[in-house]
């Protein structure tokens, strides 16, 4: 293992070739692997938590925007933690006033000050962030150098952007939803009742649209368009950027109420019941519902015998639904075949984040191509145990990978993938290109393992 910078250097690297290549939608397939590769090493190293000085506006030497301050001056409304690898984050405990024209939170404080702060929290990655809108934090003496208010609201304000890899399922969770459920909780400690207007930079009316029924668990308030609004706005204070504990990782230890992941499943359940969302009925055989996820397109990873393994599980006993999730997939109608089902089947890729739709005691397969079974483990496996599924991995063999037919059955590549990755990181990509052809015997041993128990849940549940 090489120290935590060279790992850092070697990670943004490998981020930085992948977003380059291909098309769109191969460049957001392969930064998400990619991201969960360099994320694995670093995860041991970097330890998240927002200092109680962001939730709670307590003044800290450290974080203070005005160190050189004398003793028996005010301390500054606008205290920032920036000490995080990840994330950086700033509170303005006091009367604030945004003006979106000029992307600037103005306060009234001892000193004159200024703080730039891009809230994405992707921080160790240049290259995304310098796409990241850039926010002003200013402080002014005077109360009336501050300007008056078009609109005041009675809640405080969260501040966040929705840029980056947005647009890709496991970006938008583990970017977004996970950092917002985390934020959202802190400011929520001691105040369960508290309100918050969410406002938004690099904003999307798709993304708002497709996460809607999460977005209104969070707030009442309409959502503010830091991009194109044009009113000045007043808050009676404001967060600005999200705390992020990791992909698919939320570490009670830093949590007020040592929330978990598995509360921010129960999170995703309770938002789809209460828009009045409900999964479809059982099947009417009686048998499991086994969800398979299919890779269409010019991505790779696909299933080349998806004929074969349908009627395998079939066999077995399932009922078999194929979910080939695309940018235009209805969120409503995912959760729902989703939830409503007792198994999950895939090979390693974004769509596997519809994981934390599934309800707990599920079974899920994730199958591993060659050369990138240890990252679905941070990717994945890890969410799925926390979540409470019944988590199998299928690591395919080399005969099962179309790698095959590019390399002679002795070359490293096949013999030897751990062995290929550790020469450097764009050798990983080889792996990433790969489909698989699945033994039907072999997988035969899982699906009767999953249908054995979705068949369980089903008697739990009454069905």
């Amino acid at each position: 293992m090489t120290g935590g910078r060279d790992k850092e250097n070697s990670f943004n690297y490998y981020v930085g070739f992948a977003v380059k290549q291909g098309d769109m939608m191969r460049g957001r397939e392969s930064a998400a692997l990619i991201c969960c590769l360099g994320l694995m090493a670093l995860y041991s190293i970097y330890q998240i938590s927002l200092s109680n000085n962001i939730i709670k506006g307590q003044e800290n030497k450290k974080s203070s925007l005005s160190p050189h301050a004398p003793p028996h001056a005010p301390p500054s409304p606008i205290i920032c933690d920036l000490s995080h690898y990840r994330y950086d984050a700033c509170s303005i405990n006091g009367p604030t006033v945004l003006d979106p024209t000029t992307s600037t939170f103005q306060a009234v404080g001892p000193n004159i000050t200024m703080q730039k702060l891009r809230p994405y929290p992707r921080k160790w990655e240049k290259e995304v962030m310098s796409t990241i809108k850039e926010l002003s934090l200013l402080t002014v003496t005077a109360p009336n150098a501050t300007p008056s208010c078009h609109i005041r609201h009675q809640a405080p304000a969260l501040v966040f952007s929705t840029g980056g890899y947005t647009g890709n399922i496991f970006h938008d969770i583990n970017d977004g939803f996970l950092p917002l459920f985390i934020t959202t909780r802190h400011l929520h400690a001691g105040h369960p009742n508290r309100d918050i207007v969410l406002v938004i930079s690099d904003y999307h009316d798709w993304w708002l649209s497709k996460y809607a029924d999460l977005l209104r668990s969070i707030t009442r308030h309409p959502i503010i368009n830091l991009d194109n609004d044009t009113s000045l706005h007043c808050f009676p204070s404001a967060t600005i950027g999200l705390i992020s504990h990791g992909f698919s990782a939320i570490n009670p230890s830093l949590m007020p109420n040592s929330e978990s992941l598995a509360d921010f499943g129960a999170f995703i359940h309770r938002s789809y019941a209460e828009k009045g969302l409900r999964p479809p009925p059982p099947p009417a055989s009686g048998r499991p519902r086994l969800v398979l996820v299919a890779r269409e397109g010019t991505v790779s990873r696909v299933f080349l015998n998806q004929e074969d393994i349908v009627r395998a599980a079939e066999a077995v006993g399932f009922e078999v639904a194929v979910f080939a999730p695309s940018s235009s997939t209805s969120l409503r109608e995912a959760y729902r075949l989703i939830s409503g089902s007792h198994a999950f089947l895939g090979v390693h890729g974004a769509a596997l984040t519809h994981l934390y739709f599934l309800r707990p005691k599920a079974a899920m397969i994730q199958v591993s191509p060659l050369g990138l079974g240890w990252v679905g483990e941070i990717c994945y496996e890890e969410a799925a145990r926390r979540l409470g599924l019944e988590y199998m991995e299928y690591k395919i063999r080399a005969e099962e990978s179309s790698l095959i037919e590019k390399y002679d059955r002795d070359d490293m590549v096949l013999k030897n993938p751990d062995e290929v990755s550790k020469k450097g990181w764009s050798y990983t990509t080889i792996y990433l290109k790969q489909d698989v052809r699945l033994d039907l015997e072999r997988v035969t041993v899982y699906l009767k393992k999953a249908y054995k128990i979705g068949k369980k849940l089903m008697e739990m549940e009454g069905q």
